[in-house]
């Protein structure tokens, strides 16, 4: 009897806690509470908008613009360690990370001063150090911005200050965001909450610049982010968050209340969605050739499947793997061979190829003697 009512009690306070988190859950996170004037929630791992308002509208991004400065000095600094020289032509107004006429620093350095205390002077410097000029560096980032999608930006200045041609939307800085993590360097820079950037000349100048991303202490999920404000675009905020293997994005433009925005965003995606992933990188099978001068060739699985789905659909997939018991030879190193398949109540929901790792030729026969002799007369 003691049991039962043990067993009663706990069953009474799950069902209690529960409905107290979908209760903070419906009132803190409902998407009209977000201050924002536009904003997206987004899944980089399947591309899609979880929450957004205003998603598709031009807006001043301000120093959000950044993301795209950065991410193209890193690119270029990537191809060999190009010092810059501060100079007068690469003077800016308003943020900055110090720089004097003189002073040199590596070229990915600059980013670390873009991305710590949004430096419109690195911006500049890096932007001319690379092009020659901002206007050319202009060309570069709006040709970037079309090769990933970005369809409603136009980018004038490498810093982000106010130009009426300078533009972009929620959504696209979503799409820069996720170009962003995808970069080794970059990810790894805006996840910081400081860098030390040690000057060339004068080779005594060492300076720490605190990232002005306090999203990176006040959520513990968030992997890093750019801020951005001027009195036209108002409060910008673009950052990243992953738990449990999923990965958002968020954005907010013209926000007064941007760091509880975002994280009531998050919390709001992570409760609500989850990432099943599986090891098929890891899959390994040795499978029979036929003919061939090996006996055998290891087949291996191209990726990890990542499955972004409601949290209540997670459970319940099924995986097949599909492969021959053998093959004929010739069998080519890198040839597609199989697949493992993801379903869920007959939808497919992810493919991951099946790749030979070592091929395999056709095996030659040994001559007969009729064949030898017929060689030997040919030769003659």
């Amino acid at each position: 009897m003691k049991k039962l009512i043990c067993v009663l009690i706990s069953a009474l306070l799950v069902f209690s806690f529960s409905k107290a988190v979908c209760a903070a859950e419906e009132s803190a996170d409902k998407p009209e509470n977000i201050s924002a004037s536009a904003y997206v929630l987004y899944c980089p791992q399947n591309g899609r908008v979880i929450l957004s308002k205003n998603e598709n509208e031009r807006k001043k991004p301000a120093s959000t613009t950044k993301l795209m400065t950065s991410l193209i000095t890193l690119e270029y600094a990537s191809r060999g360690n190009e010092n810059v020289t501060f100079t007068e032509e690469m003077a800016a107004e308003g943020s900055s990370m110090y720089l004097e006429y003189g002073d040199t620093v590596k070229l990915s350095d600059l980013a670390a001063g873009m991305m710590m205390c949004s430096g419109n002077d690195a911006a500049n410097a890096a932007a001319i150090a690379i092009s020659g000029s901002k206007e050319k560096f202009s060309e570069l980032m709006n040709s970037r911005a079309r090769q990933i999608g970005m369809k409603n930006t136009h980018f004038v200045t490498p810093s982000g200050l106010d130009d009426d041609n300078h533009y972009s939307t929620a959504y696209d800085l979503a799409l820069l965001m996720a170009e962003a993590l995808k970069s080794s360097e970059l990810a790894e820079l805006i996840s910081q909450k400081s860098a030390t950037v040690n000057f060339i000349k004068p080779d005594n100048k060492h300076i720490t610049y605190s990232n002005h991303n306090r999203l990176l202490s006040l959520c513990a999920d968030c992997i890093g982010g750019k801020t951005g404000y001027t009195t036209a675009a108002g409060r910008c905020l673009v950052s990243a968050a992953r738990k449990d293997n999923l990965t958002l994005i968020c954005v907010t433009l013209d926000d007064k209340n941007d760091w509880n925005d975002h994280i009531s965003l998050y919390n709001r995606g992570f409760s609500s969605y989850g990432c099943y992933k599986s090891a098929d990188s890891g899959f390994v099978s040795k499978v029979p050739v036929a003919g061939g001068e090996s006996d055998y060739v290891q087949v291996r699985g191209e990726k990890d499947c990542e499955l972004v789905l409601p949290k209540n659909e997670l459970d319940n997939i099924e995986r097949r793997i599909i492969l021959d018991s053998f093959l004929f030879a010739p069998v080519k190193q890198g040839e597609k061979v199989g697949e493992i398949e993801y379903t869920k109540n007959g939808k497919t929901l992810c493919r991951v190829n099946l790749t030979v790792q070592d091929g395999s030729e056709y095996k030659k026969a040994d001559k007969g003697l009729f064949e030898f002799i017929k060689e030997i007369f040919a030769d003659g």
